[in-house]
């Protein structure tokens, strides 16, 4: 989703002035009331728990010269209860003009904010299979600073055609379509027709499986994702268009189609920077997985934003440049496309292993965010790896829980991006078995593919796997907003040295290991708790005792005293 590898005060002082970090970086926290809007958007009613969606058809004709769209989506889903009454969202700001049962009854329904309830025409039974079809119009917000600001993008490309896509990573789907629109209820699959104006192309998630040129002249496309799929990742992009195509071919010895689209003027230029493409596939593929969405294959689009994480239908907006258009926090990260490797970590982290509740988006951007060290790592080396995560300590705010409050729809903290890359880094390190740590990631893969999981799904799973109870761990770093503060004090007397250590942390039994220069050279491990604990020094300066702060995110509180030998014999 939205990148962070830069401090988002330096890339956009602007939306700093306009207090956009404020809003972006606030989570959910108790003291702040709910909204009524917040608790439609983000709860589980018996409304939204009644039925699981088994597939979307979303049809849809988006006109250019109105700003304008007109369609339907019929929602077939499976019911988990008898009801007669059902929520789906969209916003209010486009109007419905009918809601069919089964294809043939008109159902009666009311708006609140956001939501809609549908009231069917009948009872419908436990376990049985129906569907709703929401037709509606209007004209949909448009996006102010996509991909951060949801909503759709007027624009027009160099040549003045016009370049039109979406993007709703945190407003949510039903800013511009009518669905159920919690991250817990992904569609087995969806379809997606687009209609635009003949001059156009048209690009989607999944495979293109008609092109259709109606009456009136304009074309319909029509697109089928055959896995389950985010609501936010469902897309498209408008635009004038060049292809072209390549194949990856994995481990297995299968082929991965890769479709590339993009402006024509920039056609030689990305046939040669996407190259780093198969690269990346094959550092992912190494540390987590077989590429999660074979049949659909996998796809970068252009487009007028930075980019996004769509499914199978990445959009590409980085300029053709290293790092986050030009720029990055370390001289390593400059070697590649930041938008290539970050969004794509997605398909495997968000897309195909995906948060139940938007309160643990961290789960999706801070394992795609340390995704891009292990690019670093594979490609440049570990040393490498450790200067591109540690560059990112600046970016860090620890204001707010990266895990904000379940049940309520709040934008996520931008902390989950590069504080939770400095924590998995940490989390490694604590485990000190690389072949343990990575038989996690690509265990976490083949356990919740195509699965939506909570953060005690994960962090449980850690625990089995690692045969290790660090529960102390997750709550300190992932539910409380400071890190832990490791208080030193080396005391230098004569030729003796000796250092007392403890943790200062939220959690009080927190006992995290952690690795200190014991002697010139070496590290060691030590394991401070909450008391003060002794140790002796040997050959070592108080100035050389250090902590592995390159492997561990905390906070070191340091003190040195000197003492004179003679004191004690002094009168």
């Amino acid at each position: 989703m939205k990148s962070t590898d830069n401090n988002l005060r330096t890339r956009f002082p602007t939306l700093v002035v306009l207090g956009f970090i404020l809003s972006f970086a606030k989570p959910s926290v108790g003291a702040i009331e709910p909204t009524r809007a917040e608790i439609l958007k983000g709860g589980l009613g018996p409304e939204r728990t009644c039925y699981d969606v088994t597939s979307y058809h979303l049809d849809a004709r988006i006109d250019p010269a109105t700003k304008s769209l007109k369609g339907s989506n019929k929602i077939t889903f499976k019911t988990v209860e008898d009801f007669t009454k059902m929520q789906v969202d969209l916003w209010s700001n486009l109007p419905i003009s009918k809601i069919v049962f089964d294809d043939q009854t008109p159902a009666a329904f009311t708006r609140e904010l956001n939501a809609v309830f549908v009231e069917l025409p009948e009872k419908v039974q436990k376990k049985s299979s129906h569907s709703v079809t929401v037709y509606y119009s209007g004209v949909p917000t448009a996006a102010r600073h996509p991909p951060w600001d949801g909503g759709i993008s007027w624009d027009h490309d160099p040549d003045g055609n016009p370049w039109i896509v979406v993007t709703c990573p945190e407003t949510g789907a039903s800013i511009w379509w009518p669905n159920k629109d919690h991250a817990s209820d992904k569609p087995d699959n969806t379809t997606i027709s687009i209609t635009v104006p003949p001059e156009l192309d048209e690009i989607s998630n999944g495979r293109l499986q008609a092109r259709t040129i109606l009456p009136d002249g304009w074309v319909r496309y029509d697109w089928f994702v055959s896995y389950p799929i985010n609501n936010y990742c469902v897309t498209f992009n408008i635009g004038k268009y060049a292809h072209f195509s390549d194949e990856y071919v994995g481990q297995d010895g299968e082929p991965l189609t890769l479709d590339y689209y993009v402006l024509p003027k920039n056609l030689e230029k990305a046939k040669e920077h996407f190259k780093q493409v198969k690269t990346m596939l094959a550092v992912y593929e190494k540390y987590f997985g077989k590429y999660p969405f074979p049949r659909d294959g996998y796809k970068l689009v252009e487009c007028p934003h930075t980019g996004m994480e769509h499914q199978s239908c990445i959009a590409y907006g980085n300029r053709y440049l290293g790092g986050f258009r030009g720029r990055s926090s370390s001289d390593v990260g400059l070697k590649f496309d930041f938008i290539i490797i970050h969004e794509s970590a997605h398909e495997w982290w968000g897309n195909s292993v995906t948060m139940k509740d938007i309160a643990d988006m961290w789960i999706h951007e801070s394992f795609a965010a340390y995704a891009e060290s292990l690019f670093v790592e594979d490609q440049y080396g570990r040393a490498e790896a450790l200067k591109y995560i540690n560059g990112k300590k600046g970016n860090v705010r620890n204001e707010f829980p990266i895990i904000s409050e379940y049940g309520l729809y709040r934008k996520s903290p931008a902390d989950m991006y590069d504080k939770g890359q400095l924590i998995l880094n940490t989390l490694r390190s604590v485990l000190d078995d690389d072949a343990l740590w990575f038989s996690i990631l690509r265990g976490l893969q083949a356990t919740f593919k195509y699965q939506n999981v909570s953060a005690e799904d994960i962090f449980g799973y850690v625990n089995r796997k690692s045969g290790k109870d660090l529960s102390y761990f997750f709550e300190q770093y992932f539910k409380r907003a400071q890190i832990p503060k490791l208080d030193l004090e080396t005391q230098k007397e004569g030729d003796s040295v000796t250092v007392r250590y403890r943790w200062q942390a939220d959690v009080g039994d927190f006992r995290m290991p952690v690795k200190v220069t014991t002697a010139p050279g070496k590290y060691e491990w030590i394991t401070p708790t909450s008391e003060w604990q002794t140790n002796q020094l040997h050959g070592l300066n108080t100035e050389d005792f250090k902590v592995a702060e390159d492997l561990f995110y905390v906070n070191v509180n340091s003190r040195r005293f000197y003492l004179d030998p003679q004191r004690k014999t002094t009168p």
